[in-house]
């Protein structure tokens, strides 16, 4: 039998258009030039006011410069020898050497060489390519996954969830150097002895310990250890010797010693006046791009009524125009409104620079006090800088959970880490502290921790157990 029904629901969508401003929040500034610049060659009714003003002083050539309108039997017997011209993509021209450098391949480089030798799909490939790009100078991932698939989806415009993620993730650790793409060290010692022979006893141990008693480990539970694996002191020795053998990273820094000079433009600027700190865009790009309305106008009055296709097309694209205007201008009004609440809620630290003045702060409590929401936060926080007189100053740094100390006070965990690290850094090599030391050290500077919180911070850093440390060295 046919029957209707009526029913009620509540649900929630986002429209593209909210999409396309949260991808606009994302980008940096650099990304907001290219993508400006996109849209000023899709769209006829954008225009902008930005002119490229040229320096005379910049543009006359000097003495070392080559002409470009040299042709090659000049450039051939030129004095200025070619390996020069290179390093200046390397090196400042103080630091440039005088000696041309052996050729070398980037890691980086090599792995998208070794990709394209594997049987992928145009996907697979275009996520590969951008985790390798995401990778450290070290060859890790050091960001989570769940961060990966979010920063992947806004910026190829591509839905990607973590389990696709972690797949492609897989397929890079398959490539040359052994541990490529290892989110830790305990990862890349994973990935190095799964490679070995396993045969032989102490690497068969080795791996055992490594895969499933590394926390055990860390923590020093020896005893633990050596119940769950059948061994005893001798044992041991020799397996932590094979362990310390191995690369704890899968790149060493010798081979990406020399990299292209990379130029961070930051995208606030922030002065400090006496007791006043002062917020600013460091460049701003809604004044410069508007619609072209005496575009318009004029190709209304040519279009007749009966053309509804060219109808159709002018007003989509007029349409589109104000709302990329708008949507700039509502991204820049947002950036400073949630930069200008981080100053007041860190005023203390932006006076002096000092990492301990940094207070704890979370994306709530930044969004709560800005009246926006945590996503529009998040977003506007990722992938950005502020210059001070300081230095620049990575936003995301400026977010930390809080701890109290002895005094009651609530302060960041930012503070205890640099303490930790400014510990271990000053410590003897072959004698490192204990995580019981760093906690009688913690106390003696007025910070009540834990043990169990200063391994918790410790393996945050990714700063391995006293008796690796002592390997190590």
């Amino acid at each position: 039998m046919i029957s209707q029904t009526q029913t009620q629901r509540q649900t929630l969508k986002i429209l593209p258009q909210q999409i396309q401003l949260l991808n606009l929040y994302f980008l940096n500034n650099l990304e907001l030039e290219q993508r400006i610049r996109t849209e000023l060659e899709e769209n006829p009714f954008l225009d902008t006011t930005t002119e490229e003003s040229f320096d005379e002083s910049e543009t006359k050539p000097s003495k070392d410069d080559v002409q470009d309108y040299q042709d090659w039997e000049e450039r051939g017997y030129d004095d200025v020898p070619d390996y020069r011209e290179e390093y200046q993509n390397y090196f400042t021209n103080e630091a440039t050497p005088n000696v041309a450098m052996a050729g070398s391949v980037h890691f980086k480089d090599d792995a998208r060489q070794q990709l394209r030798m594997l049987s992928l799909t145009e996907r697979q490939f275009e996520l590969a390519d951008y985790l390798i790009n995401a990778l450290n100078h070290q060859g890790i991932l050091d960001k989570p996954l769940t961060e990966m698939a979010d920063e992947i989806s806004f910026s190829l415009n591509i839905l990607v969830e973590e389990d696709e993620v972690q797949d492609t993730l897989k397929i890079i650790q398959t490539l040359d150097p052994i541990g490529l793409g290892s989110r830790s060290v305990q990862e890349c010692l994973e990935l190095q002895l799964a490679q070995m022979d396993k045969s032989r006893p102490e690497i068969a141990m080795a791996y055992k310990l490594v895969a499933h008693h590394f926390n055990d480990l860390m923590h020093r539970q020896f005893e633990k250890i050596y119940h769950q694996l059948g061994i005893d002191d001798e044992d041991l020795r020799t397996v932590l010797g094979l362990i310390g053998s191995l690369k704890f990273h899968p790149v060493v820094e010798e081979a990406s010693h020399y990299e292209p000079k990379t130029t961070i433009l930051p995208d606030y600027i922030i002065n400090r006046y006496g007791d006043m700190i002062q917020v600013n865009l460091f460049s701003s790009k809604a004044a410069g791009v508007f619609v072209n309305q005496g575009l318009y106008d004029q190709l209304a009055g040519q279009i007749t009524t009966r053309d509804r296709g060219a109808n159709q097309y002018v007003k989509s694209k007029l349409a589109s125009a104000q709302w990329f205007v708008n949507a700039v201008k509502q991204r820049e009004d947002t950036m400073m409104r949630i930069m200008t609440t981080i100053v007041e809620m860190q005023h203390e630290y932006f006076l002096e620079g000092d990492i301990r003045m940094l207070k704890p702060m979370v994306l709530r409590m930044v969004a709560e006090k800005a009246g926006l929401d945590i996503s529009t936060v998040s977003r506007i926080t990722s992938n950005k800088y502020a210059e001070t007189h300081f230095g620049l100053v990575y936003l995301k740094d400026l977010f930390s959970e809080g701890i109290a100390d002895k005094k009651g006070e609530v302060i960041s965990n930012k503070v205890i880490q640099s303490v930790i690290e400014e510990a271990i850094s000053g410590e003897d090599k072959r004698k490192p502290y204990t995580d019981q030391q760093l906690v009688n050290i913690l106390s003696a500077k007025g910070y009540n921790i834990a043990r169990r919180t200063v391994a918790k911070y410790r393996e945050q850093m990714r700063i391995p157990i006293a008796q690796i440390r002592a390997v190590w060295a």
